[in-house]
């Protein structure tokens, strides 16, 4: 098989990036070609994204992968959850609101009063979430002037190709998706007053969207299709966890990260409903039992901070190599707390969860943070494995985490179980994987590209200690 190429843009809630991969028999290659940042911006009526600067980044990255590569073939999406563009005419209303304004808490009474939790749970099965987006769209002015509303990556897809579909795995965020059906819930969204004619097509991973309008493509220098992926970035990373095993749990860790196992099937009990475990879906139908653990958000707040207090920048590989010279041995916080949501001061709130205990240095207080999100992480697991009845023998640790070597140890230390780091870029791969198997250009099968995978990046073992 000739090595084929795509282009995937995949956007964190940080970064983004525009990556060329390049697949064939035993090649699976990424070449990033541009990086940029991302990140709340404040306007008079709370936070949002700028998202006509991030559309402009996408178009230049695409415009410059398909210069370097004009092979290129398709172009994937995916992007964080939950948040999304209303168009009405084709034009869009707002710029899309930031998952973490404050609006959301008056949205979560809101529709609890209207649905009851224990009854939404056994509708869409999703963990709670104040920001997940009916909650949103129930205290969205706007909404009612929209005819679409559409999630980032099928927004972003729309304006490159002006078609309006709805990807599977990302819909599933919305808390209007049926759990058992992987169908819009209407009855649902009547209730909770969001128009049903809001709410476009369903698509699932592999179908092609739409191909590039005329002016998008003489911009790029290229006549290309737009191809559904997990657009949700997490359902794109676990595509690409290199698991060999059934047996075997995952963490998606960057911002934040999100702890679970593949299933088959739901697993809409008491107990998992009680445990905040959601099921979003994955690639080729699979569910993602999942919770969501505040992930590497504590770190580079925290640095952030001490970066505006200092007034210069800090090395974090030194206060990591610092930190990992300590003692585990140190005070520990809950992850989750919801006073650790927000932005800005975060070594004060993490202060205030600490008291007495806070760590004198700042090595010890980055110790702090990583055993501290360790915890949270074996618990996640253990809980995952209770809930679904499956004994697990590995943990499999992917995205930007899985270079943090500390986080990687003591995830392997608190859960008794070796951890598998990497690859990095599960996000890119997976989105690239589902493009090229939609091309013919990769294994029909998802244990087959997880196997692509595992051959090509095979990931750092750190066996538990002590």
């Amino acid at each position: 098989m000739s090595v084929r190429a795509v282009a995937a843009v995949d956007l964190g809630a940080t970064s983004g990036r525009v990556m060329i991969g390049r697949v064939g028999d035993g090649t699976l290659d990424l070449e990033l070609v541009s990086r940029f940042s991302n990140g709340p911006v404040e306007r008079e009526d709370g936070l949002h994204w700028d998202f006509a600067a991030l559309y402009e980044h996408i178009l230049d990255g695409l415009a410059e992968a398909i210069r370097r590569e004009p092979a290129i073939e398709s172009i994937g999406i995916d992007s964080w959850a939950v948040d999304y563009g209303l168009l009405r005419d084709g034009e869009l209303l707002a710029e899309p609101f930031h998952y973490r304004d404050e609006r959301t808490t008056r949205g979560v009474r809101e529709v609890h009063d209207l649905v009851p939790f224990a009854e939404l749970y056994r509708r869409n099965g999703l963990q709670f979430l104040p920001f997940n987006t009916l909650y949103q769209y129930r205290v969205d002015d706007e909404l009612r002037d929209a005819d679409t509303a559409l999630l980032v990556p099928d927004l972003l897809a729309f304006l490159l190709t002006g078609v309006r579909v709805a990807e599977r795995t990302n819909a599933s965020t919305t808390g209007l998706l049926g759990v058992e059906t992987g169908e819009w819930d209407t009855d649902l969204a009547e209730r909770l007053g969001i128009p049903e004619g809001v709410l476009p097509e369903l698509v699932a991973p592999g179908a092609v969207i739409g191909e590039l309008r005329p002016e998008i493509a003489e911009r790029l220098g290229a006549r290309l299709p737009v191809i559904a992926v997990g657009s949700h970035d997490t359902a794109s990373a676990v595509a690409a966890v290199p698991m060999s095993s059934p047996s075997a749990a995952y963490i998606s860790c960057g911002t934040w990260g999100l702890v679970g196992l593949e299933l088959h099937e739901p697993v809409l009990t008491d107990a998992a409903r009680d445990a905040n475990f959601t099921h979003e879906l994955g690639v080729d139908g699979r569910y993602r039992f999942l919770h969501n653990v505040t992930g590497l958000w504590l770190l580079s707040e925290t640095v952030r901070a001490w970066e505006a207090e200092d007034g210069v920048s800090l090395d974090l590989a030194e206060l990591l190599a610092a930190a990992s010279a300590g003692s585990a041995d140190v005070a520990l916080f809950d992850a989750d707390d919801p006073s650790l949501s927000a932005p800005a001061d975060m070594p004060t709130r993490i202060g205030a969860l600490l008291g007495d205990a806070v760590p004198a240095t700042r090595a010890g207080f980055v110790r702090s943070i990583i055993e501290s999100i360790a915890a949270a992480f074996a618990a996640a697991v253990a809980t995952a494995s209770d809930l679904s009845g499956r004994e697990l023998d590995s943990i499999h640790l992917v995205g930007g985490g899985s270079l943090n070597g500390l986080l990687c140890q003591a995830t392997a230390d608190r859960t008794g179980l070796p951890v598998l780091a990497g690859p990095v870029e599960a996000t890119a791969l997976g989105n690239v994987l589902v493009q090229a198997r939609a091309l013919g250009a990769a294994p029909a099968m998802l244990e087959e590209l997880r196997a692509l995978v595992a051959a090509t990046h095979a990931p750092t073992r750190f066996a538990p200690q002590g």
